[in-house]
């Protein structure tokens, strides 16, 4: 099986037909973040077909849910190197996309990738999410903020969840074993104004993985206190 595809058949498990377009788009930001992996740390995985599978159409399994809904703002936090938002945008141009990392290097790739591949109404902003959180052009202004990032639930949800205007959701991509993250992070989803709405279970295509989305309702505005200075949510989780 070629690697194009790959794409094509497991976007098609997905539920998603893919454009030429999209393909090619996929395929050039392929040879891009594998040229800047070279330079910078943006992923461990190197082969064409693991890309495929493990980053891209991981990305896109948040579209076998119904809650990303026609003309949403979103905001990644901590995208690395641009998943799950960039592959996100190529599928789904109505969007709208804040993808946000703590290192300027990825930042430089990310603005390249938006301009390489001609995207709009999405731009890559600098930065730590306990700073931006903070920010009332950030703050609560945003429909769904997704993380892919490597951190326990209630660390997230501190960075996410003030990004979150109330109605709006926070959905964490993880791995399958979610159970014990659930029941440790209750706590900190309640007192950022979050409740459990779903948690839907995910085999990624063409592969034997299943990871986990957790959908996490914004029912209350966050208090004030939240979040806390940078590096105090991981140091001190709530």
């Amino acid at each position: 099986m070629s690697n194009i595809d790959t794409l094509i058949e497991g976007s098609r498990e997905l539920g998603i037909s893919l454009k030429a377009e999209e393909i090619e788009k996929f395929y050039k930001f392929k040879e891009l973040l594998k040229e800047w992996n070279k330079k910078i740390n943006l992923t461990a995985i190197e082969d064409d077909k693991e890309i495929d599978i493990k980053h891209f159409l991981d990305s896109l399994t948040l579209l076998k849910t119904d809650y990303i809904k026609d003309g949403y703002k979103i905001i990644d936090i901590g995208t690395g190197g641009g998943f799950p938002g960039i592959p996100l945008k190529i599928v789904r141009e109505d969007i709208e996309l804040v993808l946000m990392d703590s290192l300027q290097k990825r930042i430089k790739f990310l603005d390249l990738v938006i301009n390489e591949l001609e995207l709009d109404n999405i731009k890559a902003i600098h930065g730590r999410a306990e700073d931006f959180g903070r920010d009332k052009e950030y703050r609560e202004k945003f429909d769904i903020a997704v993380s892919r990032a490597v951190a326990s639930l209630n660390i997230l949800s501190e960075y996410c969840l003030p990004f979150v205007k109330v109605g709006g959701l926070f959905i964490a991509m993880k791995g399958p074993d979610v159970d014990a993250e659930l029941k440790e992070s209750e706590r900190a989803i309640r007192l950022l104004g979050g409740k459990v709405l779903d948690v839907i279970k995910i085999k990624l295509p063409l592969s034997d993985i299943t990871h986990t989305l957790i959908i996490i309702e914004k029912i209350n505005e966050t208090l004030t206190k939240y979040p806390r200075k940078a590096g105090k949510p991981k140091k001190n989780p709530l």
